[in-house]
């Protein structure tokens, strides 16, 4: 797949809305990620209202595309769902944002994936804000839309990385 190599966070965005239908498509794309046990906990809320998403910019100072970016997703985890005591879960979320990432960036979308959870005051303020019941975990927020920049793509393959069999 191209777009694993092509794939750059984007923090610049053109003042044009995100179609439903693609919308959609990026958020059964996170849908279909793996699950340990297939627990599936994951809900999503799509944030498009311009003032939710600047407020999220006041208490999480990564998030400052969000100023820009005709929207967002926040990936949640359910917990009442959860297998194995919760230990898998935020590998669950992970794997759905990184789904998500990459339909975007097929369609020509662009995406920042800003983290959530573990930070505690992030999580807090972002679940009032939201208005999350309790049993729901915001893992991650994905600002995305229209890109407005061009981000150049490096090698990232390293050998050095590589090890074979052991340390």
């Amino acid at each position: 797949m191209k777009e694993i190599y092509s794939r750059r966070s984007i923090r610049k965005y053109k003042d044009q809305p995100v179609d439903s239908e693609h919308m959609k498509q990026i958020l059964r794309a996170g849908m279909y990620a793996p699950s340990a046990g297939n627990e599936r906990p994951c809900h999503y809320i799509v944030v498009e209202n311009r003032e939710t998403l600047n407020q999220i910019t006041t208490f999480h100072p990564f998030t400052q595309m969000l100023k820009e970016a005709p929207a967002a997703i926040v990936v949640c985890a359910d917990t009442n769902v959860l297998k194995y005591d919760g230990m898998f879960w935020i590998q669950d979320v992970a794997a759905s944002v990184q789904n998500i990432l990459l339909e975007a960036e097929s369609i020509g979308l662009g995406t920042c994936w800003c983290g959530i959870y573990p930070n505690e005051d992030f999580v807090n303020r972002l679940s009032e804000l939201l208005d999350l019941p309790a049993h729901i975990i915001p893992a991650a927020c994905i600002a995305i839309g229209h890109p407005d920049e061009k981000r150049e793509v490096k090698e990232r393959y390293s050998e050095d990385r590589v090890h074979q069999d052991k340390w």
